[in-house]
């Protein structure tokens, strides 16, 4: 299900999908995306894209709460870094 999602007064895509029990979630932002784990950091990579994935999810407001467990180069590159909040890296990905 697609959604829009308030993140620091700014409106991001949202993406909720049902995978038997659990959510595969992502929040796009501006210029890069926060992912659940259900995404591979090295599809962010392959493609050249800013990602950074929090685990241990079921919504989006556990999304911006959760620390990032993984970071794609590009997103490293803007300084998304790994055990920021996913809020964090929203906000980077949205300036």
């Amino acid at each position: 299900m697609e959604e829009k999602y308030e993140v620091n007064g700014k409106m991001c895509d949202a993406v909720k999908v049902d995978m038997y029990g659990l959510s595969l979630m992502i929040i796009k932002g501006a210029r890069g995306f926060l992912a659940c784990g259900y995404i591979n950091i090295a599809a962010a990579e392959k493609f050249n894209q800013a990602g950074a994935i929090v685990g241990g999810v079921k919504n989006y407001g556990d999304m911006i709460k959760a620390k990032v467990s993984a970071v794609s180069p590009l997103a490293r590159s803007m300084g998304v870094s790994e055990g920021m909040s996913g809020l964090e890296a929203l906000k980077i990905f949205n300036a």
